[in-house]
Parts: structure tokens; sequence; C-alpha cells
């Protein structure tokens, strides 16, 4: 895996398209454990977070989404990631979508030099200086967010 990443152009978003599959792996995983014991959401009006299959279901589409994102405003051919699993199929499907989407996230930014990761003149905000480089890190973040909020759960429903 890493060895078709060594060509990257911009280390930095080598590093972070890395970091990316380790922590969407990692909330995959977190996920799954989740399921296992049933933990149920809290009940909210948000449609990611009206069961664990609709979370998963978002954080899939998220991770799609940044990916073709970052293609369309660079120019870059469509990433071709296929669309997320129904809801109804999302946990059954999910190993093998993951896979099919990391493989997706691999090579599209391989060529991209350092200085295209920064916004055009036109979009440019006075003290924001990243473009292409702040969706990768918030596309990490994203599964780290949801890691980090499904332990929190599991944490609880344990203590009771």
């Amino acid at each position: 895996m890493n060895e078709e990443l060594d060509a990257y152009a911009a280390r930095g978003a080598r590093a972070l398209v890395l970091l990316h599959e380790t922590h969407l792996r990692q909330c995959l995983s977190v996920w799954k454990q989740a399921k296992a014991t049933g933990l149920k959401l809290p009940p909210t009006d948000a449609e990611p977070y009206r069961s664990l299959d609709h979370l998963l279901q978002h954080i899939l589409e998220a991770a799609k989404r940044y990916m073709v994102t970052m293609c369309h405003l660079l120019d870059l051919p469509d990433p071709e990631v296929d669309p997320v699993p129904e809801l109804a199929v999302v946990a059954a499907k999910a190993d093998i979508y993951t896979e099919h989407l990391l493989e997706r996230w691999r090579l599209p930014l391989a060529a991209v030099p350092d200085d295209r990761l920064e916004p055009p003149p036109e979009l440019y905000v006075p003290g924001m200086p990243y473009w292409i480089d702040a969706m990768l890190e918030h596309a990490v973040m994203h599964p780290i967010r949801h890691e980090f909020q499904l332990k929190e759960l599991l944490r609880q429903q344990a203590e009771t």
C-alpha cells in the first residue's frame, strides 16, 4: 500500500492520505464494536445519527465526497468512487466498500505539487492559506471525531 504512494509530489498530501486511511479503518473497527454491542445512539433529529447504519453511511459518504470535491477543485479526473451502499446493506458491504473507497483515495492527488494545494488567488482568504490541505485535514479528522463519539458512547454504555 505505502509503496504505491511513494511517488507523491506533495509529501504532506501523501501523509494525510495515509492518515485518512488509517483513521477510516479504525473508525470502522469501532463502529463494528458498537454494532456488536447493540449500542443505541442518543435521540436526535440529525439524519446521520438516526442509527448506527445511518452513521456509517454518513462516514463513508463524507470520505467519498472529500476526494470527489478535491478532484473537481483541482480539475483532476473524477476518482470514480462507487456510490455508498444503501442503508439496508451498508453494514454488510462496509468492508468491501471501504477497501474500494480507500483504493480510489490513494492516487488522484499523487502528481499534484504543493503549490496547487494552496487556494487560487480568487479563493484566498487572508489568514487561511490552506485549501486542499485543509480539506485533507478535515477528511482525516472526520472519522476520528466519529470514532471518539462512538468510544465515548461505548464507555457510557459499559458504565451503566
